[in-house]
């Protein structure tokens, strides 16, 4: 008669396994947030330096000139000074886009004035209400999972006019 030996590793075998099961979706989910979130961060900060963009160039322009806010709202845009291929990030439109100067700074209420003493003159490029639109949505188990779409506050640049 042989009798069997029981070693303790054999009642452990597939226990991996099964932890490994129950704790995928919780990664995934962490995955997948992180991953949304520096999305968010990378149009954010494509907007940010957008607007930076547009302002610099503001800056060297005359206060008031419609030619140079066109321009601008192109590159706070598209990137570029002729208006055309995509925005630079999905759901950005040039109705968004808030220019104030010296000449003009009826979109800009609240903001301390654009003349200061000294003949000194400013100019700033806006990008108000963009919401930020999360790819990752998806259904497990009967629950909704994904980041919800959220609008960032005003991102704006304000320089001196030379």
């Amino acid at each position: 008669m042989t009798m069997r030996l029981h070693h303790p590793s054999c009642r452990q075998r597939g226990v991996a396994m099964l932890e490994f099961a129950l704790l995928l979706p919780l990664l995934l989910l962490i995955l997948f947030g992180i991953t949304e979130f520096s999305r968010a961060l990378f149009q954010y900060d494509t907007l940010a330096k957008t607007t930076r963009d547009a302002c610099r160039y503001l800056s060297t322009q005359a206060a008031g000139d419609p030619a140079a806010k066109a321009i601008a709202l192109c590159l706070a845009v598209y990137g570029n000074t002729n208006c055309s291929g995509p925005a630079l990030v999905p759901g950005l439109a040039p109705a968004m886009v808030v220019i104030c100067d010296s000449v003009d700074a009826s979109q800009c209420p609240g903001d301390p004035p654009y003349t200061l003493t000294g003949g000194i003159n400013l100019v700033a490029v806006k990008i108000q209400g963009y919401t930020f639109e999360s790819d990752v949505s998806f259904t497990a188990f009967g629950l909704n999972f994904g980041l919800p779409s959220f609008t960032f506050g005003t991102i704006g640049t304000v320089m001196r006019q030379s």
